[in-house]
């Protein structure tokens, strides 16, 4: 067979058509390209037009009004105090001792009891005393009748001048023995220099005490100082006749008033303070001495001030702030509130309301309640809750 009838290499007919490879790879490589490229475009455009609604979603969602507590910054004429420490002291108050030695025969009162000045104590042993007041006694007498005779004969002529001056020292004498005597038997009967109220006894029947020896104590309550310190600065403030009050933990809720009766003369040079006694009648007997007492002087009042609830300020390292609310407006003209913190300078607390020196002025609108949940601009609503109460004051007796 030759190369010519081989049909592997005859020629194809002029009327057929060969298929082109190259040219259909190309369509479809065109096709697959152009389904990428538009996958692409739509995911982009999907993540395009997502984000686009979440910024409008979220720009158009605003947070509900954070509901708050408030109240108005109003001015008023605060009380002017001046308040510090102190202690209470009796006006009467001592030991009650012996003024000699001797052995107690009798302890004529009651721990713990009432007594009137002059009420008999204790009696230390004094029969030698009493003995010795009667022999006196007796020496007086004779003296006296001797004196009588001797000036009944000067006055005759019949005795001497220098006679009735003997009789007359000789009396003197023993009147002067006598009174001696009735002092030293005073002193061994020990009695209650004033009204007030006894102590712990210190003292046993039969013990034999020493001159000094304490016996009891007796304090009178009737009357109580309070004793407190002021510094320099307000010497200037303080008179005597000005109304203190005191609290004591013993009786808390309860207030107790009197007086400035001395002031001292002298500053302190060490802690420049200057000591102040004010003087309480204590009709209850329920104070003490020895209490400790927080003390409120009343002072000349000042001009009005703006004030705040305690509540309303927060007070940080970076200064003392408030949360101002104020109305705005939209541009559909509907009000709304807002919340702004603004800085403000503090002066003196008194009776749970705070001094505002600047920043804030009468009739503005300030949170008292709620600030922990407040951002700068926050929108916020006024709560249908009342403000907290200003801390009840001690009632006054």
């Amino acid at each position: 067979m030759d190369a010519k009838s081989s049909p592997s290499h005859q020629t194809p007919s002029s009327g057929e058509k060969i298929p082109h490879k190259p040219v259909r790879m190309r369509r479809w490589m065109i096709i697959i390209g152009g389904a990428l490229v538009l996958l692409l475009v739509v995911i982009v455009g999907f993540n395009h037009l997502r984000s686009e609604g979440i910024k409008k979603f979220f720009a158009s969602m605003k947070p509900p009004p954070t509901n708050v507590s408030a109240v108005e910054a109003k001015s008023e004429v605060l009380p002017n105090l001046l308040t510090g420490v102190g202690d209470l002291a009796a006006v009467h108050q001592v030991n009650v001792t012996t003024d000699v030695s001797g052995r107690v025969t009798e302890i004529l009162f009651t721990a713990g009891t009432k007594v009137k000045a002059g009420d008999p104590l204790i009696q230390i042993f004094d029969a030698p005393d009493q003995s010795d007041l009667a022999s006196y006694k007796a020496q007086t007498l004779a003296a006296s009748l001797a004196l009588d005779r001797a000036k009944a004969l000067a006055a005759k002529s019949f005795g001497p001048q220098a006679t009735v001056d003997q009789s007359q020292a000789a009396f003197d004498q023993a009147q002067a023995a006598v009174a001696k005597t009735e002092a030293i038997i005073s002193q061994k009967r020990i009695k209650a220099p004033f009204d007030g109220d006894l102590g712990v006894r210190m003292v046993e029947l039969g013990q034999y005490l020493s001159a000094g020896t304490q016996i009891v104590s007796l304090t009178d309550l009737s009357q109580l100082f309070l004793n407190f310190t002021a510094t320099e600065k307000d010497r200037a403030v303080l008179n005597v006749g000005q109304t203190v009050r005191i609290v004591v933990d013993a009786y808390p809720g309860r207030t107790f008033e009197g007086r400035i009766t001395t002031i001292e003369p002298q500053i302190s040079a060490d802690t420049r303070n200057v000591r102040i006694q004010a003087t309480l009648a204590n009709p209850d007997r329920i104070l003490q001495p020895g209490m400790f007492a927080t003390t409120t002087v009343e002072l000349p009042p000042k001009p009005a001030v703006v004030t705040v609830p305690e509540t309303a300020v927060d007070y940080t390292l970076y200064g003392d702030s408030v949360w101002l609310i104020t109305e705005t407006k939209d541009a559909d003209g509907k009000a709304s509130l807002k919340t702004d913190r603004t800085f403000v300078k503090t002066g003196p607390r008194v009776h749970g309301r705070v001094v505002i020196l600047s920043g804030v002025k009468p009739g503005d609108r300030v949170v008292a309640v709620g600030q922990l949940k407040l951002q700068s601009g926050s929108a916020v609503a006024i709560s249908a809750d009342p403000p907290p109460p200003i801390p009840a004051q001690p009632p006054r007796n």
